[in-house]
C-alpha cells in the first residue's frame, strides 16, 4: 500500500471492506490537517488507528477518545464513528476482518502500543493490498493480531452525554477547559437547576460533574503534553492556579504523575 497523504489521488483511497484479505494496513502522513473531520461512518472490518505523530480525536457511540502519539484506538466492526484531525499527523491504520478478530476487544477502547506492535504495523503497511496468503505475510499479520490482543487498555475515554442540552454544555466545557466555573454556574448557563444538572450528568455519563470534568482535563493534558507542552502551560490552560494542584488532580485520576505517565507510555521513539 502507498503511504496516503491529504494529497493522494482518489484511486489510492481503497475501501477496506472491498479488499478480500483478513488484514489491510496503510500508512498516512500529512504536514498539515486544518480541522479535517471524517463524518460518522461504519466499516464491516474492525479498525486499529495507531498515531505516531500528532493527535486525533475519535467519537464512537457516545464516547470521545483522544489518541496521542504512541497510542492507538480500537474500533470494532459495525461501530458508527467519526474522526477529527488537526495539525501534522503520521500513523497507521489496520482494518481487520471479523473472521480473525473474535479474540480482540469487543468494544471501542484506547490501547497502548508496544515497540513490536508499532514495527508490525510499519511492516504490514508495506505489503501490497492483495498480498499472497498462507506464507510469511500471513504469519506476520497473525503475530500482529496476537500483539493487539495483548495490548494494555488505556483510560483515555470520555463518555459524552446524548441529551442535546447536556451535549451543548459538554462541548462548551471542551472549548474552554480553563473555565473552572462551579456546577451552579454551568447549570445556569444550561437553564437548569443545580440539582437537575448534577442528576442528569450522572444519568448520562455515570460520573459526577466534577469527575467528568477531571477526566476531560486529564485527556486534554495528555494530548498537550504529548505535543510537547510544558507542565506549566498545561496547568494554566486547564485553569489550575499552580502546577502542584494540577499534578495532584492527575495523580488522583490516573494513579501516577504526569511525568511518569508520559515517560512510561510515550518515552520510546
Amino acid at each position: 500500500m502507498p503511504i496516503l497523504t491529504n494529497g493522494s489521488p482518489q484511486e489510492d483511497w481503497i475501501d477496506p471492506d472491498d479488499v478480500p484479505r483478513p488484514v489491510l494496513i496503510y500508512g498516512f502522513v500529512a504536514d498539515k490537517f486544518v480541522g479535517v473531520e471524517l463524518p460518522s461512518h461504519v466499516h464491516v472490518k474492525s479498525q486499529l488507528i495507531l498515531v505516531q505523530r500528532g493527535v486525533l480525536r475519535c467519537e464512537v457511540a457516545g464516547g470521545l477518545w483522544i489518541v496521542p502519539p504512541q497510542s492507538a484506538i480500537w474500533i470494532p466492526g459495525g461501530a458508527l464513528h467519526s474522526v477529527w484531525m488537526s495539525g501534522a499527523l503520521e500513523g497507521y491504520n489496520a482494518f481487520i476482518d471479523p473472521s480473525v478478530s473474535h479474540c480482540l476487544p469487543q468494544r471501542c477502547c484506547a490501547v497502548s502500543v508496544s515497540p513490536l506492535l508499532r514495527e508490525l504495523m510499519r511492516r504490514g503497511a508495506r505489503l501490497p493490498s492483495l498480498y499472497e496468503e498462507g506464507g510469511a505475510n500471513s504469519r506476520l499479520l497473525a503475530v500482529l493480531l496476537d500483539e493487539v490482543a495483548a495490548s494494555k487498555i488505556e483510560d483515555l475515554h470520555l463518555i459524552m452525554p446524548a441529551d442535546p442540552k447536556l451535549r451543548q454544555l459538554a462541548e462548551a466545557m471542551m472549548a474552554a477547559p480553563a473555565d473552572r466555573s462551579t456546577l451552579e454556574v454551568w447549570a445556569k448557563r444550561a437553564c437548569l437547576s443545580e440539582r437537575t444538572l448534577a442528576r442528569r450528568i450522572v444519568e448520562e455519563t455515570g460520573m459526577s460533574f466534577g469527575r467528568w470534568r477531571q477526566q476531560l482535563a486529564v485527556m486534554l493534558a495528555i494530548q498537550w503534553l504529548a505535543a510537547g507542552a510544558s507542565l506549566q502551560t498545561v496547568a494554566a490552560d486547564l485553569g489550575y492556579e499552580s502546577v502542584p494542584s494540577f499534578v495532584t488532580m492527575f495523580r488522583k485520576t490516573l494513579g501516577t504523575s504526569p511525568g511518569r505517565y508520559m515517560a512510561e507510555r510515550y518515552g520510546e521513539g
